[in-house]
């Protein structure tokens, strides 16, 4: 049986269709939208919506598509507080930083892992997060990494196998032997579970030529690439996932101008991480160089327990456009459609006829709200697949 759900009288629609309203987004005002099981039936004006067996009346505020979150490590146990006060103090620490979590999240169980999970998807869900990509990576043994993308299928399609995050403390004198491990056993296990391969290409973690072996092998099992690049240092992450076709370069904030002209040329998205610099204290990402030159650019907030601990895309707007100089217009879209666009996603990130039913009804009159009124909790309503969360 379908049942039809109209939301009426909403100030300013935001579909990210140009085709339908004013501008890139796609604004059109007085707008109703009408949902049909999981599916958006019909848009338009408010005082022409068909009859419905359910009506939600906007009250003048604004609608926008569910936002889309292409990066985040939520299946993890343990607690970092200690580390980031430390840092926030200014005093050294040298507690073991991602190893922290990745012996904490070895000694957990199933149960414990999963209800941390379900914990952070609740959360980013009633911050309107409708979309939610998840890695593996803080389990970084065959069966460890496998069980961590076991609980994070319960939540999610979008599932990351991340056995490259790190080297362990007992490869740490033979990191070739743990890339084998990575190309090998480990991904035999994990392969059936994920969608994505991803690769920690940084100083620290895994160089040029082992990130390069790690997603080629993830690829001839059928995983699609992604790269965290360039976050600490320039270096050849970015270049390796235009030349890879990764579907995402994440973090992209040490950039060299051959970078730039890679991902302009490419259709790799650059996905910007605010809150790992805001929680790191370190520079912001250039979004306006990287717009300029034509390159795609998504948000998400990196949840996860060291570098960037929030799960609020209405965050991540707001220090895109203060930090990152990005228009309040472009940082909505890179945290919906953009999203969209770093997963492959075509169904979701856009309000439009025929699209997922995922929707964020604001407390405000404008999406422009999410960067002119910062850190209040914005989200009136969000509907996932047209169910109300």
């Amino acid at each position: 049986m379908t049942t039809a759900t109209a939301i009426i009288d909403i100030s300013t629609l935001v579909t990210n269709d140009p085709s339908l309203g004013e501008g890139p987004l796609g604004l059109i005002q007085d707008a109703a939208v009408v949902m049909e099981d999981d599916r958006i039936a019909w848009i338009g004006d408010s005082s022409k919506a068909p009859a419905t067996d359910n009506q939600v009346d906007a009250g003048g505020r604004a609608l926008l598509p569910g936002f889309v979150d292409s990066h985040s490590h939520l299946v993890f146990a343990g607690d970092r507080t200690e580390e980031f006060n430390a840092r926030m103090s200014g005093r050294p620490y040298s507690a073991g930083g991602i190893r922290t979590t990745v012996a904490a999240t070895r000694a957990a169980s199933d149960q414990d892992l999963d209800a941390n999970v379900a914990h952070y998807v609740r959360e980013a869900r009633r911050q309107g997060t409708t979309t939610l990509e998840i890695k593996s990576g803080y389990g970084l043994t065959s069966q460890d990494e496998a069980r961590s993308l076991e609980v994070a299928s319960a939540y999610t399609d979008e599932v990351t196998y991340l056995g490259a995050h790190v080297v362990p403390p007992e490869f740490a004198d033979d990191a070739a032997a743990y890339v084998d491990l990575v190309t090998g056993p480990m991904l035999d296990l994990c392969a059936p579970r994920a969608r994505w391969i991803d690769v920690f290409c940084e100083r620290g973690a895994f160089d040029g030529d082992q990130a390069r072996t790690i997603l080629t092998a993830g690829a001839q099992r059928g995983l699609t690439p992604r790269v965290h690049a360039n976050q600490l240092t320039q270096g050849p992450g970015v270049q390796l996932a235009v030349e890879l076709g990764a579907a995402s370069a994440d973090h992209c904030t040490h950039l060299s101008d051959a970078d730039v002209d890679a991902l302009a040329q490419g259709d790799t998205v650059a996905t910007l991480l605010p809150g790992a610099e805001f929680s790191t204290r370190s520079p912001y990402p250039d979004a306006r160089r990287l717009l300029d030159a034509g390159v795609t650019v998504a948000l998400s907030p990196d949840c996860n327990p060291g570098s960037s601990f929030t799960s609020s895309m209405s965050f991540c707007v707001a220090l895109a456009v203060r930090e990152m100089r990005m228009t309040p217009d472009e940082a909505v879209w890179a945290a919906t459609a953009g999203g969209a666009r770093a997963l492959r996603r075509t169904d979701v990130g856009r309000v439009a006829v025929g699209l997922r039913a995922d929707l964020v009804l604001l407390d405000a009159p404008s999406h422009v709200h999410l960067a002119y009124r910062p850190g209040v909790p914005l989200v009136a309503a969000a509907w996932h697949g047209g169910t109300l969360v």
